[in-house]
Parts: C-alpha cells; structure tokens; sequence
C-alpha cells in the first residue's frame, strides 16, 4: 500500500506532508482511512477541485478508505479570501450545493466494496454544538498568536476579516478530529493553500486526543506564466456539464500548452508511465500532432462527463471545422459547440452570406467577406459558397435554429435565430 505514495511523487501531486517516512510507513501499515474536504461555495466544484479526486481515487485503487467531506457548515462561513470578506450565502441555498456537490463527487469514487468511499457533512457535528462548547472544547487549543501568524490573517489584518472568517480554521480543525473519533480517520489532504488549515486540524488532534495524525498537500497547477491553471478568459471550468459544456471542457484541454502538458498528464490521466514518457516525447518532436493534448483532453472528460459525452463533443468539433458533417450533430451537441464560439442573434429576414460572415466576426468587413467567398474561402454549415451575393434561407438553419459560417480552416463563427 505504500506505493501509492511514490505513485502520487511521480505524477507531481504532493507538495507538502507532516513527515514523509512517518506517511510513507503508516500507509504501508494500512489500510488508512483519509477525508478531503469540499466546500459549497457555488452550486458545483471546479476544475481545481479535481486534483483532490484523483489523489482519493489513487489512495482508494491502493486499498484505503476514503472519507469525502462537503462542508455544510464551513460552507455557511468561507475559508478567508486573501483580499476581501465572503459574502454569506443563505443556508437552504447552501442545502441546496451540498446535495448538488455530493451527486457530483460521487461520481469519481467507489461506495461499494471493501473499501467503500463514505460521504460525510460537518454539519452533522456542528449544528447542535453551542458557542460555549466550541470555545471550551475547540478553542482552548488555539493560541491566538498562531492564528495571527497565518498568512491570510495577516494579510487581511490592514484590511479587515471579520471573527468568522478568522475563526473558519477552528471549525476544520474540528472536522478532523470529529472523523478521527468517529470514524479513525488519520490522513487528510487538500490543495497548498490549505495547507495552514489542514496542519491545523492535525495539531488539534494532537492537544485534544493525544494521537499523531498525517497530511499533505497538493501543489497548486500553473501555467507557464505562472497564472492558475484551470481559469479561462470567461471564468472558471466548472464539472458540472451545464455550467460548463463537455465540449467547452474538452476544447480546454485541447489547447493546454507543450511546456505543461505531460505535467498536466501525470496528474489527470490514469496512462502509464510508459504511455506519458511517449507522449512527452512526441510534444519535443512532434509537436504538431498535439498527441498529448488530445490525450489529455480526452483522459480527463473520460473522467468527468463520460466516454459518450466526450465522443459528441470531438464529434462537434470535427463538424464545426468542416472536418464531418453539421447536420449529423444532435441539437445538444451543436448548441454547446455554437455556445463556446459565440452566436450573433439575427431577427426579421435572414441576411446574406457576406453580411452574416461580417456579422458573426469571421471577416472584419464586408468587402473581406466578399472577396473571401470569390476566393473560395467562405463556407455555410461546411458547404463552400462562390456566390457573393448569396443569402441565407431558413433551410440553412440547422435544427431550426443555427447557421454557422466559416473562413479558411479555423475562423468559425455562428448566428442565431432565437436566444
């Protein structure tokens, strides 16, 4: 079971721990029981949170039992933001994330077999805990020093934070000592800006319990620049499908960059070593083919939105770049691909070819989009267009609704009939 360590080292997904041989020899002496924790903050946990999933899908494939925690009451509080206070939100609408995160989490572990994945909710322990208790059983254990030394608070003390925000690392504190009693739990883990908050919880079940528990931490993904990986220019790439469509999601990993690719690999893929060695070798030598960015985008939609969703939206690819047909894409599958390139709403009769190629962007004027369709570089839904005073008829619109219009290979853009 102590492979697993060496796995998670290989693949990049440990930043920190309490003590590396201490770790490495309890997990050998398994099998563990560990949690992570996610907190509901929107009504879906994002791209980020992945890396915690893959390191519980690792920990549970190595025998150990993994403990999933989506914060009902930390939820109600925010773990402090480096520049400014939360708002709170109310709490039937965090209710409501709480059972939307824990479907979605669901998905990526095993609730069955001899090491079943278990779902826990901290405010199964919190609600009924009054502030006498807390500050008596929990806060005694807290020197304020300490919690003054931490680098958010002290970020935040010219500023301002709130006694909530301040005291948030109390209450996951407690989270670990509450599954270390309920359920001997003796490993948490989370992202390295939790890192203050996780060592925390380990210190508390140290003072109260007189037991040594175990963390680490993951490494936060960058981009070679250095900014969030993860993040696009539109916001952040959320699992859940409707907040962030399978074909947006693939397209994302589609375009990650040669410099870091094999290093998102390693974390997101299940390849062997052998399989992420070749494709790490293809980006130096060939990197034109891309192998190992269509490697990871499919890999990681496998993942979160399924084999079935990830084949639509290559498909829809395809077919928006004239490489298969427009009219063999399901409505669902069309709508994500027109939603991540951005549709112009048209209304009354439709335009011409060379007005709606200026229209959706494709061209920068009208004249452009003319001498393109002379040239033969304009196409409507795939179909090459040579007539430049062509216009769009309601049997061009696919599913009723869309036309989508091309320059050259890549320059797509699409309109719309309706919102």
């Amino acid at each position: 079971m102590s492979d697993v360590l060496d796995e998670l080292v290989w693949r990049g997904l440990v930043a920190q721990s309490t003590d590396e041989e201490a770790l490495r020899s309890h997990l050998a002496a398994g099998p563990v029981t560990f949690y992570v924790g996610f907190d509901p903050s929107a009504p879906s946990i994002h791209f980020g949170n992945l890396v915690q999933l893959v390191v519980a899908r690792h920990l549970q494939r190595a025998g150990h039992r993994p403990l999933i925690l989506v914060g009902g009451s930390t939820g109600l509080i925010g773990d402090p933001k480096q520049t400014s206070e939360r708002n709170l939100n109310e709490p039937e609408v965090v209710a409501g994330w709480v059972q939307r995160i824990q479907a979605q989490v669901s998905r990526f572990l095993d609730f069955e077999g001899d090491n079943p994945a278990t779902l826990v909710n901290n405010l199964d322990w919190t609600a009924s805990l009054s502030t006498l208790e807390f500050l008596r059983d929990v806060g005694k254990h807290f020197p304020v020093n300490r919690m003054l030394a931490r680098d958010v608070v002290r970020n935040r003390l010219e500023s301002g934070i709130s006694y909530t925000e301040f005291s948030y690392v109390l209450l996951q504190s407690l989270d670990y000592r509450e599954l270390f009693r309920r359920h001997g739990c003796t490993l948490q883990f989370g992202g390295s800006d939790q890192w203050g908050n996780i060592t925390a919880g380990v210190e508390l079940v140290r003072r109260s319990e007189g037991e040594r528990v175990h963390a680490l931490s993951t490494p936060l993904l960058t981009k070679s620049d250095g900014t969030k990986f993860g993040k696009t220019e539109s916001g952040t790439v959320w699992l859940d499908p409707e907040m962030t469509f399978p074909y947006a999601f693939h397209q994302y990993f589609l375009n990650a960059e040669d410099a870091k690719v094999v290093e998102y690999l390693k974390v997101f893929s299940a390849r062997s070593r052998q399989e992420i060695d070749e494709l790490a070798r293809l980006t130096e030598t060939e990197p034109h083919r891309r192998a190992a960015q269509k490697a990871l985008a499919d890999d990681v939609t496998d993942l979160v939105h399924g084999v079935a969703a990830r084949e639509e939206a290559v498909a829809a690819a395809g077919a928006l770049f004239g490489r298969t047909e427009l009219g063999e894409l399901s409505e669902s599958a069309l709508a994500a691909a027109v939603a991540e390139v951005g549709a112009v709403q048209v209304s009354g009769d439709l335009p011409g070819v060379a007005e709606a190629m200026e229209l959706v962007g494709v061209v920068a004027s009208r004249s452009a989009a003319r001498r393109a369709i002379t040239e033969g570089g304009a196409y409507v839904n795939n179909r090459k267009v040579t007539d430049a005073e062509a216009r769009l008829t309601p049997d061009d619109l696919l599913h009723g609704r869309w036309v989508v219009l091309r320059r050259g290979r890549r320059t797509v853009g699409a309109l719309t009939t309706r919102g």
